[in-house]
């Protein structure tokens, strides 16, 4: 693999008073370190720091880039050991090449060490986790794996990787190169499963049809400090899951793409749709109550309406079905057989427990008002 940076160090020598020449040293200063950081999910920047040497006076300090995919608005230099001796004056990149060249001020001349930061791309990252749920599925284990992806040109030797999430950890990734490096394990995570009902998704009166209706199931684990979680977001990936067996194997599940899960919250991981849960709604009033006339002669009027709703539970064991209804505009609340929670000023979440092989009702009624003038 060829080099593709060429940082060369030139000292610009007075001649005369009018007369400038600058001269390119032999030896090219090598990497001291390089930070490759991933905490934004959409832009990869690399940090490197280098050692040069500087004489006393102004100094033009050369940057190739070629072959390698840098932003080249990004770049930047910042003086690190004697920043109250060095100053960097300018920069300018010379027309239709991938260069630049800074000119740096020292008062004497020495070593100094500089960072150089850059947006690089063709250079990412993507996770991947995989769950294995407890036969009881009450808990469940999680790894996770980084897959660093490099197109970018360059070559990097004991590079920092930097992730925003989980410790720092130093490898080499050549360009052309992907790898996979294990990043994050946490067991026995407490797992809760939930059967969501969308009454904006899904079918009101599921006999009526002649396909299957399945209810969403999910795995909903929170990012929270035990377990191994906690620690910093999660960040957003492919989750494939399986099920212990019971007898040393596992079963496959389902896959999902999940996205970031800050500290403190949940992680919902889709795992398929389930055929033993069953969930009938009905509207079972309608009417137009308030009318207003207008001068326009256009009638306003407000709603009464009440729903009616079964949820039938076919499996062996108790289950919880989260029915989320919408009602749209100003409304108000006049009965409800059961609890609700509010997850916006429109939508509402009931949980309804419902026993083996058995089955739950659930009724509210309420008003919708047009305040329209």
């Amino acid at each position: 693999m060829k080099r593709t940076f060429i940082l060369a160090f030139a000292a610009l020598l007075i001649l005369s008073a009018n007369a400038q020449a600058r001269t390119k040293l032999v030896a090219l200063p090598d990497r001291e370190a390089v930070t490759i950081r991933f905490d934004n999910p959409v832009a990869t920047l690399v940090e490197e720091e280098r050692v040069l040497t500087l004489q006393e006076g102004e100094n033009l300090v050369d940057f190739s880039w070629r072959g390698v995919q840098i932003d080249p608005d990004s770049i930047r230099m910042a003086i690190m050991t004697h920043p109250e001796k060095v100053a960097l004056l300018s920069v300018s990149y010379p027309p239709g090449e991938a260069a630049l060249v800074w000119r740096i001020h020292s008062d004497s001349a020495g070593e100094e060490k500089v960072r150089i930061s850059y947006l690089l791309s063709y250079i990412d990252r993507l996770i991947t986790y995989k769950g294995v749920a407890s036969k009881d599925e009450k808990t469940l284990d999680l790894e996770a794996l980084l897959v660093l992806r490099n197109f970018s040109g360059e070559d990097f030797e004991d590079a920092r990787v930097i992730l925003g999430q989980g410790d720092p950890f130093t490898g080499q990734t050549a360009h052309e190169e992907t790898r996979q490096v294990h990043f994050l394990t946490a067991r026995d995570i407490p797992v809760r499963k939930t059967f969501t009902w969308d009454a904006a998704a899904k079918p009101w009166e599921p006999k009526r049809i002649e396909t299957d209706v399945g209810i969403p199931v999910h795995y909903v684990i929170k990012n929270e400090k035990g377990a191994g979680l906690g620690k910093g977001h999660l960040w957003d990936g492919k989750v494939r899951v399986f099920q212990d067996d019971g007898q040393t194997g596992t079963i496959f599940l389902g896959e999902d793409k999940v996205g970031i899960t800050p500290v403190g919250e949940e992680m919902r991981i889709y795992i398929g749709d389930s055929r033993d849960v069953s969930v009938t709604q009905v509207k079972t009033k309608d009417l137009r109550i308030n009318p207003r006339p207008s001068r326009h002669k256009i009638v306003l009027y407000d709603t009464d309406e009440e729903i009616r709703t079964e949820v039938e539970n076919f499996k062996g064991f108790p289950v919880t079905v989260d029915l989320v209804q919408h009602i749209p505009g100003q409304w108000e609340m006049e009965k409800s057989s059961m609890e609700y929670q509010k997850r916006d000023a429109n939508t509402l979440v009931y949980s309804v427990s419902v026993p083996a092989k058995g089955k739950k009702e659930l009724s509210f009624h309420y008003n919708r008002r047009n305040v329209r003038n």
